[in-house]
């Protein structure tokens, strides 16, 4: 999907398009009415990505949904390279006051990652408070955990992104009485807002070790039990909870759609039919440019994909012609050293798209050597073949530990 190159007063290219009738003809594309939670979504384009900047910028839009944060305009601005200062050019960084002030919005998010000097800069110009990327994700991250441990791997996530860009809060924290951007008293703030943050980071390993000690205790018991591990892996809103909750019996409803549901690793045992029992896992979602910091919090979790037999990657047939979703996938199993491992590919959602885009990608991975199995985890279409592929990898004498 290609945003009109259509300017708006401010140079900026329009985003995309939203349902506008009567008097409201004359108003730009992507605005609506501001408020506390009205956000101003910008993208840079420098030509060299791989997928448009208008795709990710609509995954972005779902992310900053999902945190209660309404969309009021979405930018896109063309330069060959970033601006190392303010990322989008200064001038541009200045005309985002206005448009602030036009819309109501409260929030600027930039859809990359910022250098901490680029987003004091950018704040400070536009007079709003700046996110990039990395932070939304982290913040849904926040509002998504539920276990003790999921909320300590945020927490810690957050700590570290934030040390580095504490002074890129001057401006909040001078209107609190502490304007870290200045001498004097704002220094001292500084640094004992850094201190503060480094005693918790420390406090939330401490707690973190603990967790992970039981967990490897865990991981020792379903070693010593014999029985096959199945890790399920995949991007974000494919479908891994739902065909979790299907392998193990669960009843399945039909949810809106969301991203990262599950945060916490989920051990289950469950029976393949003509095998008998089995452990399956259902874990954390990647998504595009998953923030540094949230990775190095959860790998530990990341890491019990690496003590599975076989990895059931959960692709959604709705988005399979989105190749970064595909290669970023692959890209994070390849960095948690589990590429190498048998996987067999579980085509999920294929009830919502056509018999030949499902034919072409088994076409297209079955050269690749991957086992494909179209399924729709909602209604078990396909389960049945799901199954016995995989009773087929253990039979086969395939699995290390049988």
């Amino acid at each position: 999907m290609a945003f009109p190159r259509k300017r708006d007063g401010h140079g900026f290219l329009r985003g995309l398009p939203v349902n506008i009738e009567g008097s409201k003809a004359s108003r730009p594309l992507t605005e609506t009415d501001g408020s506390e939670d009205s956000v101003l979504l910008v993208s840079l384009d420098t030509g060299q990505e791989s997928v448009g900047a208008a795709e990710l910028l609509e995954e972005l839009e779902i992310l900053l949904g999902t945190l209660g944060k309404t969309t009021v305009r979405k930018m896109i601005q063309y330069r060959d390279r970033e601006d190392p200062a303010t990322f989008i050019g200064k001038g541009k960084a200045i005309e985002l006051r206005e448009i602030a002030r036009e819309t109501g919005a409260h929030l600027v998010v930039i859809d990359a990652s910022l250098t901490p000097v680029q987003a004091k800069n950018l704040s400070e110009k536009s007079g709003c408070i700046v996110w990039d990327r990395p932070r939304v994700i982290m913040e849904v991250f926040r509002k998504r955990a539920r276990s003790s441990e999921a909320k300590l791997q945020v927490e810690l996530a957050l700590c570290r992104y934030e040390i580095p860009h504490l002074k890129g809060l001057g401006m909040q924290m001078s209107r609190a009485g502490a304007g870290i951007a200045t001498r004097g008293p704002g220094e001292t703030e500084f640094e004992r807002h850094r201190r503060k943050l480094e005693r918790r980071i420390r406090n939330i390993e401490k707690k973190l070790g603990a967790i992970r000690a039981r967990r490897e205790n865990q991981r020792k018991r379903r070693s010593r039990s014999g029985l096959p591990l199945y890790s399920l892996v995949g991007y974000t809103n494919s479908g891994k909870s739902t065909l979790f909750r299907a392998l193990c019996g669960d009843p399945l409803v039909c949810s809106r759609d969301q991203l990262f549901t599950t945060l916490d690793t989920t051990v289950r045992a469950f029976r393949l039919p003509n095998f008998g029992p089995a452990l399956i896992t259902d874990t954390v979602g990647f998504i595009r440019n998953l923030p540094p910091d949230l990775i190095a919090a959860f790998r530990a979790t990341l890491e019990e994909i690496r003590e599975a037999d076989v990895l059931i990657w959960v692709v959604d047939a709705t988005k399979i012609e989105d190749e970064t979703i595909l290669v970023s996938v692959e890209r994070t199993l390849q960095d948690l050293g589990v590429w190498e491992m048998p996987r067999i590919i579980a085509l999920n959602k294929t009830d919502l798209v056509g018999r030949e885009a499902v034919e072409h990608f088994i076409r297209r991975y079955g050269h690749k050597g991957e086992r494909v199995i179209p399924i729709c985890a909602l209604t078990q279409n396909g389960l049945p073949e799901l199954t016995k592929e995989m009773e087929r990898v253990v039979t086969e004498g395939k699995l290390s530990r049988l």
